[in-house]
Parts: C-alpha cells; sequence; structure tokens
C-alpha cells in the first residue's frame, strides 16, 4: 500500500496519517500491494471525468433550484471520489441502499446520466427521462429497474441494481440488511441455487451509504448489529462531512467518531463481526484499495465491511434550503476549500505525472460543456412534454371569449396561462377550471370541450401522479382465483394454531424461496405454535429466530424480498408494530408507488392481536396501520382456516401484505381443509356471516365471534342483525357488498376493538360515503369501538375497555329503539 498509510494489524483498521504530503506514484497506483485490480491512466482520467461532471451537475442543479426551475435541490457534491471509488468494486448482481448524494456512484456505473439527473430534478414523469421515479421522487432519489411490464422478474444478476431511495435518515438500512442477508441465503441454500436470475450463488454484495449524522439513528445501530450477527456480505460506507446540517459530530455521535466508537464490532480471532477501515475522502488510491479490500472480504467471506470515509467536503452546504455560511467557521470554510476531493485528485494527477495541466483542462472543459448541453436537453425536453396539454388550454380559452359575456374575465385568464414563465400541468387544469365555473350559467355546448379536455387530461394525470399504489401487473393478488377450502369424512378438528401450522408447512414445501424469520419463529414455532417443528423439518435457514429487532425483522424481508425471496416476517404482537411501521411505511409500502411498478417485494408480515390481556398484549391499532400501509394489503381474518387461505393468496401474488391473527383463536377448534396449501380467499370480499334483517353489523376479526353471540341474544327480543366480516380492510369491499345489505336493513353499525374514530369510522367512509349507503339508511350510521385508552389489566380491564355482548346489544337495542320506542322501550332508564 502507498507509503503513507499504516495498518494496525491487531485492530483492523485502515488509517491515513494525514500530517504527511501527496506522494503517490503512478506505479502504486497502477500495481497495489493488495488485490486491488490495477488501474490503467485512462480509466483514472475517466474517474476523474466522471467526478467532475458530476460535480458540475450539483452547481449548475442548484443554481436551476434558484432560477425557479425545479423546487428543491440536495446534491452529491465533495463525495465524489469515495463513489468513484466503490463503483469500482460494485459488480452485476449487487445491490445498493443508499441515500441522496449518490449520484456519482449512479453515473460510474453508468446506471444514471446527467439528462436524467436533472430530469429527476424537474419532476419529469416520463418513465424513459426519468427511469428511477417517474418524477415522483426529488432529486438524488435512485433506482433502477427490476421487474418487467407483466410483474416478471428481470435477471437481476445480469445487472447493476439500486434499490430505490427513501428520504427519511438511516430508513436505508433495515432494508440493507434484508438485501445483504438473500445472498447469504442463496448461497447456504441449495434448494435456492436454481433461482440464478437472482443470485450466483451468493456471491453479490450489498452496499450501503449514509451519512455521518443519520449514523445516531437507531435503525442505523440496528442493523449494524444485525449484521454483525447474521454475518451478511454488507458493506457500508458512510460519507463523513463533519456534519448533520448545522450540527456538528461532537453534538452527533459519542467521541465525534462513528469508527472509534464502533471498534467492539470488529471481528477478531475468537469471535465473528466486522471488518473496519477508515480512510480519507480526498485519497484516491487510498479509496480504490480500501474499496476493493472491503469488497473482497464481503463477498468472498460474507462478513460485513465498516468504511469510514472521513475527511470529506460539501461545497455547496447540506441543500438548497440553506448556505452552510450560516454555521461554519472560516477557518472550517478554508479546510474545505483546501481538501476538495477533486482538487486533491487533480493535484495528484499532476504531481505525479498521471496527466498535464493542458489535458485536465480540456477535460473540464469538454465535462462542463456535456453537463451544460444535458442540462438544457433536459429541460427542452421537459417543457415539451407539457406544452401541447398547454397550448391547448390556451386555445381552448380563447375560442370562448367572443362567444360569452365573460369574454374579458376568460381573456385575463388566457393571457395570464399564455404568459406563465415555466408553466407546470397545474397551470393549464386551473385556469380552465377557472373558465367552466365562469361558465356555469351558459350554453353547455360552451364548456364542453373544455370539460372534454379535463377528463382527458385528468385521466392522463392520475397515470402520471396516482398509479401504482398497488400492483398493476398480471401477478396482483387480485388476479388470484377464490379456492373454496375442500373437507372429507377424515378432516380432523384441530386448534386454530394446528391449521395455520400446516398452512405454513404446505408453503415451506411448495415454495423453497419461503423461508421465515422473527422473535421465537425457529426453535419454539413462535409464542403461539404456529411455525411448532418446522425449523426442524426445513432447518434453520427457512424458520429462523432473529433478536428483538422489528425494525430490520421488516427490512431484513425487504431487502430479500426485493432479490426474489419470499420471507414471511413476523412482529409478535400488535402492540409491537409501532417498532417496524417507520420501515413499512416509509420504504415497502410506497415502494410499487415510488417506481411506478419498476421494483416489489412481496414479503408477509404476519402479526396477531385483537383480544388479550394488558395495555401491550391486547392492541388493535388497526386504524394506524391502515392508513400507515397505504400500498400494502391489509388483512384480517376471524379464524385460522381464513388466515390460511390469505396466505396462500398473498404467495401465488407479487405483493406484499400484513396478516392480523386473532390473538385469542389459536385454541378454537376447526376443522383443517384437505387442500390446506392450496385454497384461497379473495381480497377485498367480505362476507356475510349471519343473515338477518334489522340491522348491518359490519365488523372484522376476534369482533366477529363477540358480535354473532350478541345478535343471538339481540334476536330473543326481535332484532334480526345481518353480521358482515369485511376480511380485508385494504381493500375493503371491493363488489360493495355491503350496501346491498344496508338496502335490506336500512340501518348500520361499525364495530371493532381500535381507537374511537380509527377504524370504525374509515369503514363508515368507505360505506356510506363511497358505496352511497346513505340514501338508504332510516337511523343515523353508527359506530362502537374501545374506549379511547390501551385496555386494562385482567378479564374485568378487557370487559370494561373493549367492546363486549352486552356493548353490541345495549347499542343495537338503542338503535332500534328510537325507531320503534314502543316496541323496544329503553333498558336503563
Amino acid at each position: 500500500m502507498p507509503a503513507n498509510h499504516t495498518r494496525d494489524c491487531g485492530s483492523n483498521f485502515l488509517t491515513l496519517d494525514e500530517t504527511l504530503p501527496l506522494n503517490y506514484s503512478y506505479m502504486q497506483v497502477l500495481e497495489p500491494k493488495t488485490s486491488a485490480t490495477a488501474i490503467s491512466k485512462e480509466e483514472i482520467l475517466r474517474d476523474y471525468y466522471i467526478g467532475y461532471e458530476s460535480r458540475q451537475a450539483s452547481l449548475m442543479g442548484r443554481k436551476e433550484v434558484f432560477m425557479g426551475k425545479a423546487k428543491f435541490g440536495i446534491f452529491g457534491d465533495g463525495k465524489e471520489l469515495p463513489q468513484l471509488a466503490m463503483a469500482k468494486a460494485f459488480q452485476k448482481g449487487d445491490f445498493r441502499s443508499g441515500y441522496y448524494r449518490d449520484q456519482t456512484f449512479m453515473m460510474a456505473l453508468g446506471e444514471l446520466n446527467v439528462q436524467q439527473f436533472f430530469a429527476q430534478l424537474y419532476a419529469h414523469t416520463d418513465t424513459e427521462a426519468e427511469p428511477a421515479s417517474s418524477g415522483r421522487q426529488m432529486n438524488g432519489h435512485f433506482a433502477t429497474q427490476s421487474i418487467n411490464p407483466d410483474g416478471s422478474w428481470k435477471n437481476l444478476k445480469e445487472q447493476y441494481n439500486s434499490s430505490a431511495d427513501i428520504s427519511p435518515t438511516a430508513g436505508q438500512m433495515p432494508r440493507l440488511v434484508g438485501l445483504a442477508y438473500a445472498s447469504k441465503l442463496y448461497r447456504q441454500n441449495k434448494n435456492l441455487h436454481h433461482l440464478t436470475q437472482f443470485s450466483d450463488n451468493g456471491n453479490e454484495v450489498a452496499f450501503g451509504t449514509i451519512g455521518n449524522a443519520s449514523c445516531a439513528e437507531g435503525p442505523f445501530f440496528e442493523a449494524m448489529n444485525a449484521a454483525g450477527v447474521l454475518q451478511i456480505p454488507m458493506l457500508m460506507s458512510v460519507w463523513d462531512d463533519g456534519y448533520g446540517i448545522s450540527v456538528p459530530n461532537d453534538v452527533q455521535i459519542t467521541k465525534s467518531n462513528i469508527s472509534e466508537i464502533l471498534k467492539g464490532f470488529q471481528r477478531d480471532e475468537d469471535n465473528k463481526g466486522f471488518e473496519i477501515f477508515v480512510v480519507n475522502g480526498w485519497d484516491y488510491p487510498a479509496l480504490c484499495e480500501t474499496y476493493a479490500k472491503a469488497a473482497k472480504v464481503c463477498r468472498e467471506e460474507h462478513v460485513p465491511c465498516l468504511v469510514h470515509v472521513v475527511e470529506i467536503t460539501q461545497p455547496q452546504g447540506h441543500s438548497t434550503s440553506g448556505s452552510h455560511e450560516r454555521y461554519k467557521s472560516a477557518e472550517r470554510l478554508e479546510w474545505e476549500a483546501q481538501h476538495d476531493c477533486l482538487l486533491k485528485m487533480r493535484e495528484w494527477l499532476i504531481t505525479d505525472e498521471i496527466a498535464t495541466e493542458e489535458e485536465l483542462v480540456s477535460l473540464e472543459k469538454e465535462a462542463t460543456k456535456s453537463v451544460k448541453d444535458q442540462k438544457n436537453a433536459s429541460w427542452k425536453a421537459f417543457v415539451a412534454s407539457m406544452k401541447d396539454d398547454h397550448d391547448t388550454a390556451v386555445s381552448l380559452l380563447g375560442k370562448v371569449v367572443n362567444q360569452t359575456n365573460k369574454g374579458p374575465e376568460i381573456a385575463k385568464i388566457q393571457t395570464e396561462l399564455a404568459k406563465t414563465l415555466n408553466p407546470e400541468r397545474l397551470d393549464a387544469v386551473r385556469a380552465v377550471k377557472k373558465a367552466i365555473r365562469l361558465l356555469r350559467l351558459e350554453e353547455k355546448s360552451l364548456r364542453i370541450p373544455m370539460q372534454n379536455w379535463l377528463k382527458r387530461v385528468q385521466r392522463e394525470n392520475a397515470d402520471r401522479y396516482n398509479s401504482w399504489l398497488l400492483n398493476e401487473a398480471e401477478d396482483s393478488a387480485l388476479n388470484v382465483p377464490e379456492l373454496a377450502p375442500t373437507y372429507n369424512e377424515d378432516s380432523p378438528t384441530l386448534d386454530g394454531r394446528e391449521i395455520v401450522q400446516a398452512c405454513f408447512d404446505a408453503a415451506l414445501a411448495k415454495y423453497p424461496e419461503v423461508f421465515a424469520i422473527g422473535e421465537d419463529v425457529g426453535r419454539i414455532g413462535d409464542v403461539n405454535q404456529g411455525f411448532a417443528g418446522l425449523q426442524d423439518k426445513y432447518g434453520e435457514l427457512r424458520v429462523t429466530d432473529t433478536g428483538i429487532r422489528e425494525a430490520t425483522i421488516m427490512g431484513q424481508g425487504i431487502g430479500a424480498a426485493l432479490r426474489g425471496l419470499r420471507p414471511i416476517t413476523e412482529i409478535q404482537y400488535l402492540d409491537y408494530f409501532l417498532y417496524g411501521i417507520q420501515t413499512l411505511s416509509d420504504d415497502l409500502a410506497c415502494l410499487s408507488y415510488r417506481t411506478k411498478g419498476k421494483q416489489k417485494a412481496p414479503m408477509i408480515i404476519r402479526t396477531r392481536g385483537h383480544r388479550l390481556e394488558g395495555v401491550w398484549h391486547s392492541g388493535s391499532p388497526m386504524g394506524m396501520i391502515i392508513n400507515a400501509l397505504r400500498g400494502v394489503h391489509v388483512l384480517t381474518p376471524r379464524n385460522m382456516t381464513q388466515a390460511a387461505g390469505f396466505y396462500n393468496t398473498v404467495l401465488q401474488s407479487g405483493d406484499p401484505a400484513v396478516v392480523v391473527e386473532c390473538l385469542n383463536g389459536y385454541r378454537l377448534k376447526e376443522r383443517l381443509p384437505s387442500n390446506i396449501g392450496e385454497f384461497t380467499v379473495p381480497l377485498g370480499m367480505p362476507e356475510t356471516i349471519r343473515e338477518g334483517n334489522d340491522i348491518t353489523i359490519v365488523t372484522y376479526g376476534a369482533m366477529c365471534r363477540i358480535i354473532v353471540s350478541a345478535a343471538e341474544q339481540l334476536e330473543k327480543v326481535g332484532i334480526s342483525c345481518e353480521v358482515i366480516d369485511v376480511q380485508s380492510l385494504l381493500p375493503f369491499d371491493l363488489e360493495h357488498k355491503i350496501v346491498e345489505s344496508i338496502k335490506k336493513t336500512n340501518r348500520v353499525l361499525f364495530a371493532d376493538e381500535d381507537m374511537p374514530g380509527a377504524t370504525t369510522a374509515y369503514m363508515m367512509q368507505k360505506v356510506v360515503e363511497e358505496q352511497n349507503a346513505y340514501d338508504y339508511l332510516d337511523s343515523k350510521p353508527q359506530c362502537l369501538a374501545s374506549q379511547p385508552h390501551r385496555p386494562a389489566y385482567a378479564s374485568d380491564g378487557d370487559y370494561f375497555s373493549k367492546p363486549n355482548e352486552e356493548d353490541i346489544f345495549d347499542k343495537v337495542y338503542a338503535m332500534m329503539s328510537e325507531a320503534n320506542p314502543q316496541k323496544y322501550p329503553n333498558l336503563y332508564n
């Protein structure tokens, strides 16, 4: 290695002595003393060109924002050299899970060009122009395409892969664990070796990147710990520029140094762990050597590595929203100017006679011109994509100016629209809607052309901005045909837990890519025995215990699913869902949307809740879940046979889903279907579990049994209840079956165990408003939910905290009493 590097073999830390001058010879770069591939002059200059081009894109991008041509900008200036070095170690089949400063890395791989970079800055909605997110994410959020239009997988082994970025700091970390974990499974599980489009025997490395300040987040530490435990090929880079916006490292990190405090993760002769490297971000040869060494350890040994890249600068500050001159001292700003990584590389290139001043000036001019040309081309294409609609709207307005006494007002709208600087789609839509309002009392014929135009552009804009929340490909779970459970004379009656266990047994046998992970899932078969005996039968790679780390259990599932596997990930109780819901909401739920269907993670989240005992073991926070997880199916079976059917349905699809099993259903008796691994329950299809004529009661999950019992008691006083189990909350009653019941009963009660105003309010909105049930009601629609606090402990606590049979009886009876007080006199007054 270069002479001014030292290696402490005892600590396995690679460090730089920053007090020594740059003194590398070209031969040391060409023939490094490690396993790094020799680097030619041509490749070095290519790297400098890409780095310089990326820097110019950052500089021009900031100006575009200040000129009003983009809303916001956040760039990767100052991080160019480490990203170039990382790209050299990145191979086809590898995955990136990074953050929004990795533009140089993506450019070095050829997965991002400058024109696409600016298309994302402008929010161009054309997928060809902006393939990462079709204009749905702010700039700096990168993704490659994993999915064909029909929902089938591309050959991930033959391409560079970047999982779709998210903005929440450290949010990329849980997923990173799963991307690396998939390599472990592909290497160690021989039954996966035939899936060659996803992996080359598990040789793929998952590369993670993060800023130094985000290392203070909990998901970073949880993910690092998980990687060390799992021993997976995860190469984690920290771009350390010393700040998190205005907050310096001494406020962010103990000892102001993330690698220093993670020394305990370093492996030694007796303990597995990490390899940890520290390298300066302006030292191109050392960076190339470091990444070659770290990637080799990850790829060959499946040992995680941390590369702490220090002495990085951020020339333009954090983003276009502020100026770093406000919080950095003059001395710090001067240091950053002197230690700019591109300046340092330029000095090295000239000092070591790799390139002349003239060569570099020519290269820099070429890169600057290329960026400017591509920027202009990107802006021209962006404007052109909206020009036809803009011009048509102007023309439509002009055609009615002389046909109405509202002409002067419409002419003003037309003029303002025509003169709009940098018009967006919303400008044309707003203008046309204003005109239609002015013409509301005029002849309809005047409005029809504008109305037709509006319908067309609204339909097109719905595709641009509102599509692909859910899977729209052929493998959608909504396309899985229903197959009813079958029984024969020998079908045994078992505990509910044995039903779901038989389902998982069948799934593990049928699908080699299925595996289950979670706390207590393996050795004891989960706390409710749904996986009892299955670790012994299928091995620890298929049914696996994890630590108590819900966020990274979810991330482990997301990352593995992104690589073609089918994880069943468990959160032990609904009350602990909060630990994982950020990862699920920020990453999984919007994955299809933010890539416009170009990536998918078909994982299952298995959990259990509703009634049991106590504040943290009786939760039913379904309102929280359905509002945080739009984009994920939320399934609420009332028994384990239904749960099994939902598992079978989802496993036949390419969709993610949450299945909430009933805590008090595991020991209730059910018959075992003879087609336990085959039958399916359709999503979004309610089931009427009790016929009635006087009132419709809409519910789900554990409440179904309680309401049926209350309905039987109400029948004795002459009240006939129709009880509907919605079965799934997302999607909800796709065929509007509930309103058909209300047409018969003319009354409806929505009941569940969630907080008041949560899921009952959601169901009411779906039925009364969306299904127009209001037209058929003779009484106001009502809700019955739990008390606005978590349930108190023991049977009395449950009884007085959550709806019980008496509450349901009284609620329904009161509704009937209001309609017919003579037949149903007041009970308690």
